[in-house]
């Protein structure tokens, strides 16, 4: 159900089906493209200036303001905006959900991101480090958790719905799998080899899994950005981080504000209600 201002207070405005023509370029093209296009962001804002390896102050504030704000999380808005019209996705599919099932999510999700810092890094200065590329990483993190699977993802799946959840959730995990891949393999610089993307591709597929189980975006960019430490975590020196704190700390806040501004502009304009028994 769309809740438009346009349509006045109280009123339901209608659900405009996507012609058959227009699905594919909906659905998959201009998803597709706008991932493209982020990739290509981080990559001349981050990877080709070595830029989370790295990182300086003023390159990051850019770097978080085009690529993970701007591109990653606020051009995706009107994608679902077009897509919930239309009526080919809910807001619950995308991530989108209540309060205090967020906040759970989130909550379990971050736990299992620290339980398992724990468990695989020894104890010491390790844990302050890692707390430190979390946050540098959270930014990214939140930005492909959007493009990748609430974007991707969803669209993807609405497009091959008719085949059923055999078809639709093993296409979008391959498909958001490979997006994430290939963006991760230009965020950071690092020798080129078969089996290093392969790597990332299965993170981005495993990362898929749980946005597709979960379905809350909040929960699914933590565990993207603790897996995107723990993939580079080889490459990132926590020297290099601690010079530029008060910037990685504004980074991350400012690219949560704007994640939770977005949530709370979609719950004003619109909702999605359960149907007992659905």
């Amino acid at each position: 159900m769309n809740k438009d201002p346009a349509t006045g207070p109280g009123e339901v405005s209608p659900v405009h089906p996507l012609a058959p023509r227009h699905r594919i370029l909906r659905l998959l093209v201009i998803p597709v493209l706008v991932s493209v296009i982020w990739a290509l962001e981080i990559y001349l804002f981050g990877g080709a200036v070595h830029l989370l390896t790295a990182p300086a102050g003023p390159a990051l504030a850019l770097y978080t303001i085009v690529a993970c704000i701007l591109i990653g999380l606020v051009i995706p808005v009107f994608l679902i905006r077009r897509a919930f019209i239309s009526g080919a996705v809910n807001m619950f599919q995308f991530g989108f959900r209540f309060l205090r099932r967020t906040i759970s999510a989130t909550v379990l999700t971050g736990l299992l991101v620290y339980g398992s810092h724990l468990l695989f890094s020894p104890p010491g200065p390790g844990r302050v480090a890692f707390a430190q590329s979390f946050l540098l990483f959270l930014p990214t993190g939140m930005a492909a958790a959007m493009i990748c699977w609430v974007i991707a993802g969803t669209h993807v799946q609405a497009l091959v719905r008719s085949g059923g959840p055999v078809i639709s959730i093993p296409t979008g995990i391959a498909v958001t799998g490979i997006i994430f891949g290939l963006a991760m393999l230009v965020l950071v610089p690092a020798p080129r080899s078969p089996d290093l993307l392969s790597l990332y591709i299965g993170a981005g597929m495993l990362m898929a899994l749980f946005f597709f189980a979960v379905r809350d975006i909040y929960a699914t960019s933590i565990a993207v950005t603790g897996c995107m430490v723990f993939l580079f975590s080889g490459s990132i020196t926590p020297g290099g981080i601690s010079p530029v704190l008060p910037w990685v700390y504004a980074a991350a806040i400012a690219t949560s504000g704007v994640l939770v501004g977005i949530h709370w502009y979609l719950s004003l304009h619109f909702v999605t209600l359960q149907v007992p028994g659905e």
